[in-house]
């Protein structure tokens, strides 16, 4: 859901909303926007393999970052980035957000688990 966020924001924007060209710029691009990640956002997240110690940002505004969203739209992807991933919102939760409710949604099929076996 992370990458469907990432994605949201560049059609709205025309541009990538974490433009880094190395793994520790696009690191940096993220922790820049939304807040260096700390235990009580990313429970866990300090013993994740490859963390480090980064400088401390706080978060920024994510509309600034993606003008011309509505608030709708930006709540939506806030619930896309959200660090922790238990913590994002689901798809089938994301398509029955607000901002989808101009979508027809009648030719969407969801399967549950049962409908699949």
């Amino acid at each position: 859901m992370w990458s469907v966020g990432c994605i949201f924001a560049e059609l709205v924007t025309k541009q990538a909303l974490f433009p880094g060209d190395s793994e520790l710029q696009q690191v940096l691009y993220i922790f820049r926007l939304l807040g260096t990640p700390n235990e009580e956002v990313w429970p866990g997240m300090v013993k994740l393999k490859d963390w480090h110690e980064y400088p401390q940002w706080s978060p920024q505004e994510l509309c600034s970052a993606v003008p011309g969203l509505d608030q709708v739209g930006v709540d939506l992807l806030s619930k896309m980035l959200q660090y922790d991933p238990p913590k994002r919102i689901s798809t089938k939760k994301a398509v029955e957000n607000p901002y989808f409710d101009d979508l027809d949604k009648t030719r969407l099929l969801w399967r549950t688990r049962t409908s699949m076996i």
